[in-house]
């Protein structure tokens, strides 16, 4: 196991910082936008008071990536050349999965437009999301993320094998799969950002102990 500097320990404690902030803003961002996907399922059953809901968690999560971004930039910036080689890797490596993910997404909504069957294109996405979660927990140790990949895998297929396509609410028609998708995608992101901001301050007070 590698042994870091001091110097490299802080660094990497920047980048936990800043990485979790992002985390928790894309969480925040795209878990609002499958509510979205679920307030849709809904048609109008439970207006506005669901999506003010949806709207205010988003915002609130928001605001804490942003202040763990903040926080990180008044952390050191020192660190060796090994470090910074390893640093760099790391951000390459994100950067060719997020790639991957959005043509992956691209080609599925394509095929399943061609193929006439646009009602799989939120299940699909949420199995090729769940799927990039798995090289990011490797990738930056964070184990929940094999956690959050799985559900969202889970779900789709849940959605796809034992939903109903309708379901009835007194008068109101409700379109369970879309609903159960968006909701559950939401909430699992949603968790998993609220994991990486509880992660984040245990670990800050754990290096300030120690310190």
């Amino acid at each position: 196991m590698y042994d870091y500097t001091v110097d490299e320990r802080k660094l990497m404690m920047k980048e936990t910082f800043r990485g979790s902030g992002i985390g928790v803003i894309f969480m925040a961002v795209f878990g609002t936008l499958w509510a979205g996907t679920g307030v849709m399922g809904l048609q109008g059953w439970g207006f506005p008071y669901v999506e003010l809901a949806t709207i205010f968690v988003g915002i609130i999560m928001v605001i804490v990536g942003i202040s763990l971004i903040h926080a990180s930039q008044k952390m050191s910036n020192q660190v060796s050349d090994d470090g910074a080689i390893r640093l760099k890797r790391i951000g390459f490596l994100f950067n060719m999965v997020f790639i991957a993910e959005g043509l992956l997404i691209g080609i599925a909504i394509a095929i399943c437009n061609l193929i006439n069957q646009t009602d799989l294109i939120p299940g699909v996405i949420a199995i090729i999301v769940g799927i990039h979660f798995l090289p990011l927990a490797s990738l930056f140790q964070i184990k929940v993320y094999y956690a959050t990949g799985v559900l969202l895998c889970l779900l789709a297929l849940i959605t796809w094998l034992i939903v109903p396509d309708i379901v009835m609410v007194g008068e109101h028609k409700i379109l369970a799969p879309l609903s159960l998708l968006g909701f559950g995608c939401a909430l699992i992101l949603w968790t998993t950002g609220l994991t990486l901001w509880l992660g984040i301050k245990n670990s800050s007070r754990t290096i300030t102990d120690e310190e």
